[in-house]
């Protein structure tokens, strides 16, 4: 036999098993490995994400337990602000300075505020950590949310502008519920302060809403004290000594009497001569009084003033000239009387002057 036939013979033959996988072996196999890879990763990083889980959620509890105790203690304040505003209420001296109403619509303008940017900024802040803490690149967020607020600005900066003046005069204290105030664009008496619109009702009880952003300058006549001032006229041959007695009299009396003792912070002066002219004297009066209560004090001074001038017989003048004493001299006859024209007389340079030429004769 040759060399290859017995190399044939000897060789075992592979069997089917030995050589082929099943697809179910294969199969298996693939799920064992991928369970293996799974659980090796879970392995690797499952302290990563246990790490950045209890950084998210310490975050969070951080957040929301800041903002309700910040939110808390703002009510707080704003509730001792309100209980200060009742205590003095009760007595004369909240009647003139305090206004409960002023007080609890500016208290609660001012904790909506607060509350409101407390929750914005703290929020804002945890969000920011957040995303933060998963590694994300912030630096594209924040220029994308810096040039959307500057196109809110400038779209909305009517809008922006009315709200950081109402939050600036509420905080500054500048006016509040019924005090009488000129805006200059209106006047009148703030029934309602918010953040963007003031509400005013005029004397003819009209009601006018003025953006806060459009008021340039505020006139306040119900903070501090008011000054009212009475103008009194008399007759150049009064006796000014006279004159000045009657009116401390006056005075004293009115000072002494409800309601006007209260309504008035301070002694009626009679600061002295004002303007002397030919048919008349001023003398000034004045007294400070309670906000908003002077035009009433000068009403009621002006009227004691005329009682009290007629008892004690001293003449008030004003308008139109006051005439001497004794009778009336005679109507002048010529007063009505146009004066004399040059054209009446014929001989006078303008008459002939005026005069019609006279046309020439025509030769026949």
């Amino acid at each position: 036999m040759s060399l290859p036939v017995l190399l044939a013979a000897v060789t075992p033959s592979p069997s089917p098993s030995s050589s082929t996988t099943s697809p179910a072996t294969a199969t298996l196999q693939d799920a064992q490995e991928s369970a293996t890879n799974a659980a090796s990763w879970v392995e690797q990083n499952w302290s990563t994400w246990l790490s950045i889980g209890l950084r998210v959620l310490l975050i969070v509890v951080i957040a929301v337990a800041l903002r309700m105790a910040v939110r808390r203690a703002i009510t707080k304040l704003i509730e001792h602000m309100n209980s200060t505003a009742q205590a003095v209420d009760g007595t004369a001296l909240g009647g003139l300075l305090v206004n409960n109403e002023r007080r609890r619509q500016r208290s609660q303008a001012i904790g909506s505020v607060l509350r409101s940017v407390a929750s914005f900024v703290i929020m804002g802040t945890a969000s920011l950590m957040v995303l933060g803490t998963f590694e994300i690149n912030l630096a594209p967020l924040l220029a994308s949310a810096g040039v959307a607020g500057v196109a809110i600005g400038f779209g909305a900066r009517n809008l922006v502008t009315d709200f950081l003046s109402g939050v600036f005069m509420i905080l500054e204290d500048q006016y509040g519920v019924g005090d009488s105030i000129d805006a200059g664009v209106a006047s009148g008496e703030v029934i309602e302060v918010g953040l963007r619109v003031t509400k005013l009702r005029g004397d003819n009880g009209e009601i006018w809403y003025v953006r806060n952003g459009e008021v340039k300058r505020i006139g306040n006549l119900s903070q501090g004290w008011a000054t009212a001032g009475v103008d009194v006229m008399v007759h150049p041959s009064e006796d000014l000594d006279h004159v000045r007695s009657v009116l401390n009299e006056v005075g004293e009396t009115m000072s002494k009497e409800e309601p006007w003792s209260e309504r008035l912070w301070g002694p009626i002066e009679v600061l002295g001569l004002d303007n002397v002219l030919l048919d008349s004297m001023v003398v000034r009066v004045s007294a400070k009084t309670m906000p908003g209560k002077a035009l009433g004090v000068e009403r009621e001074l002006r009227w004691r003033i005329k009682r009290a001038f007629d008892a004690a017989e001293i003449r008030i003048v004003g308008g139109l000239p006051v005439q001497p004493d004794g009778d009336t001299p005679p109507a002048d006859p010529t007063a009505g009387m146009a004066a004399p024209s040059a054209y009446a007389s014929s001989t006078s340079p303008q008459s002939q002057a005026a005069s019609p030429l006279v046309p020439p004769s025509v030769t026949k």
